[in-house]
């Protein structure tokens, strides 16, 4: 089983000299490789490979000298991050891979010859950095990833592999459905609400003043500099209240459940409205909804996911009765039918649980709709696919 984590790091002023040319030179080949590669493309119709990439390497320091300052492995990591991130590409997880800026945050991975030392990380070619190793690190480290963010620090992403082998799932235990909302930030099926803490909002006074003063700066100039990395340690500061809220949360919930289902939002959708674009960014649903699902996974846990056009706010959970319509600020209703009074949130979350334990009851998985599935790589032919409703049965008679 493979671990991460992530601890700060505290390079002296010559160490962040040699981390800042190994960034410049990984940026650099990527944008190399990355325009190399489209031009290849154009011309004969296929791209390069991993080795293809790692074959220019040669000659290119060669021709730029300064190539050699950065430790080897890492201009070849770059090769593998760019492969893997065409493959990504053309299997649908990820857009086209862009160009990398030196105003964006920079990171590069070292694949081994890392040693941890009693609170010093030792890189090759950088020497032995200061780290705050907060914890005990079981197994062996199989890569190390330096990046430095916006607002100036440094950190170094530790991946370990233990050995042992991953749980099982088992939805043996208690099930629970998790709606997500903007008033509430998660309204669970047993009846329970978490606010949403509204981190952006709390400090918007503050980062508004830090942006007014940056806008007044000159372009180019140190202070201006000084400025935007002021405003970069607000915005950090933001991200980083809003990951422990969501850790803590979702360590919360995986420890009490089984069995966890939450519903497949489209976000991307969602903030196309500009009324609420701020208040659902500000509230970092997918990364909730991703710690959820590593979490579980680890413990041996099931995570589920239901499809996004399952009507769970407009079916009453007691009588499976479907109301034509229910406008967003209606916020409990009776269903005509049975007469039951509803919490919306509640009921759309008794309604997740349910559906998502319907699935797990039939065996089958919930993003396959019908149909034929193709494989986006290998073999051309088709793979037939489980058909599976986008809903309850039940709400057709």
């Amino acid at each position: 089983m493979r671990n991460v984590a992530k601890v700060r790091i505290y390079p002296t002023p010559e160490q962040q000299q040699l981390l800042t040319q190994s960034f410049g030179c990984a940026r650099w080949f990527w944008n190399y490789a990355l325009a190399l590669n489209n031009e290849t493309y154009k011309e004969t119709g296929k791209g390069l490979s991993r080795q293809g990439y790692n074959d220019l390497l040669p000659d290119l320091k060669k021709e730029h000298p300064w190539l050699k300052d950065c430790y080897s492995q890492v201009l070849q990591s770059v090769s593998l991050n760019l492969s893997r991130a065409f493959i990504n590409f053309f299997e649908g997880r990820a857009k086209y891979p862009n160009f990398k800026s030196k105003h964006g945050k920079q990171s590069i991975q070292y694949p081994q010859h890392v040693k941890l030392l009693n609170g010093k990380i030792k890189l090759p070619k950088i020497g032995e950095v200061k780290a705050k190793l907060h914890r005990t690190f079981e197994g062996k480290l199989k890569t190390v990833t330096i990046s430095l963010n916006k607002a100036g620090k440094y950190h170094a992403s530790l991946l370990f592999d233990d050995g042992t082998p991953d749980l099982v799932p088992s939805s043996e235990g208690k099930a629970i459905g998790i709606d997500l909302g903007l008033t509430h930030f998660a309204i669970t099926s047993d009846g329970s609400k978490y606010d949403n803490p509204r981190h952006l909002s709390k400090r918007a006074k503050n980062l508004k003043r830090k942006q007014q003063k940056l806008s007044r700066k000159q372009k180019g100039s140190g202070k201006r500099n000084k400025a935007r990395k002021i405003v970069a340690r607000v915005h950090d500061r933001i991200a980083n209240t809003r990951k422990d809220f969501q850790h803590k949360l979702s360590r919360k919930i995986v420890d009490e459940n089984q069995v966890i289902i939450t519903e497949d939002l489209a976000v991307k959708n969602m903030v196309k409205n500009h009324n609420l674009a701020k208040a659902i960014s500000d509230c970092g649903w997918s990364s909730f909804t991703t710690m959820l699902k590593y979490k579980a996974e680890k413990e041996g846990k099931v995570y589920l996911q239901i499809g996004r056009f399952f009507p769970s706010s407009k079916t009453c959970n007691v009588c499976l009765h479907q109301v034509d319509s229910l406008s967003l600020n209606i916020r409990s209703w009776e269903c005509p039918s049975c007469k039951t009074k509803h919490d919306r949130d509640v009921n759309a979350a008794i309604n997740i649980r349910d559906e998502g334990l319907r699935i797990l009851a039939l065996g089958t998985s919930a993003t396959a709709q019908g149909g034929k599935v193709s494989p986006k790589r290998g073999r051309r032919s088709s793979v037939e696919a489980h058909p599976v409703e986008l809903g309850n049965p039940k709400l057709t008679i």
